[in-house]
């Protein structure tokens, strides 16, 4: 079973790493090509493309001006790491021990607009480029255009490696996961749906929803999960399985008012 994850905006470059492991990204070409069309782009036109602030523009316009071809750790930083939002919060990933990183590292991958697929330790720059983002290249209008196949390709090729079932547990955004051609995705695709009860209805909550998720790849983390129906025992931050409103490819979990 392999685990997908959308990356985060919020970034984290200062907190001391422990862990001495790395690795680099799996599309080094593709990403060149990416930032040499941003760097054509000023710091206005990134701030149109992406609606950021005008100090965002400039920070990321200064990000990719200064873009590093080779890094190393003094310039880039492990990727489960670096992304420091709501989904990494919940999976919390500076806890783990050196040999879950190595587990986690065949079994999570992130996806990226700017580095199409990523595993949790391969070495990333500061960057700002959503997958849902406009820019045009050679290979069409949009970032899911630019990658096309690739990443589901890359996902099928981690799968060939794993041993047990041949799922891809979607834990990702609807952006993100858009990103995977499912006509070339060799894989049965399970989704985890996290609900919160709100004026006595059941609903999701994106805030919640998004820490649900890096809770629920750290659950799978902890306890080496291989098959769907051990997904069902998550029990985190009050959060349980309902049978009721699940399916086969499609795991409810609900946590009451």
């Amino acid at each position: 079973m392999l685990m997908v994850l959308s990356p985060a905006k919020k970034l984290d470059y200062d907190t001391p790493v422990r862990t001495t492991r790395r690795s680099l990204p799996v599309f080094p070409d593709d990403t060149r090509e990416l930032v040499g069309v941003l760097q054509r782009l000023s710091a206005g036109d990134l701030a149109g493309l992406m609606s950021l602030s005008d100090a965002l523009a400039r920070l990321n316009a200064e990000r990719y001006a200064a873009w590093v071809d080779a890094p190393d750790h003094q310039h880039a930083r492990q990727a489960a790491l670096a992304f420091n939002g709501d989904v990494y919060e919940g999976l919390r990933a500076a806890e783990l021990s050196d040999a879950q990183l190595d587990w986690a590292q065949d079994r999570l991958a992130i996806l990226s607009g700017l580095y199409g697929v990523l595993r949790p330790l391969d070495l990333i720059q500061p960057y700002r480029l959503e997958m849902g983002t406009r820019l045009r290249t050679a290979r069409g209008a949009t970032l899911y255009a630019f990658w096309g196949d690739r990443i589901a390709q890359e996902l099928n090729r981690r799968l060939d490696a794993l041993s047990g079932d041949r799922v891809l547990l979607n834990l990702a955004s609807n952006e993100y996961f858009k990103s995977i051609d499912r006509k070339a995705l060799r894989a049965r695709v399970v989704e985890c749906v996290f609900q919160d009860e709100k004026n006595g209805a059941w609903k999701v909550i994106s805030f919640h929803a998004k820490r649900a998720r890096g809770l629920m790849a750290r659950h799978v983390i902890d306890h080496a999960i291989e098959a769907v129906e051990d997904l069902r025992g998550f029990e985190a931050e009050g959060y349980a399985y309902a049978s009721e409103a699940s399916s086969d490819d499609r795991l409810v979990f609900r946590r009451p008012a």
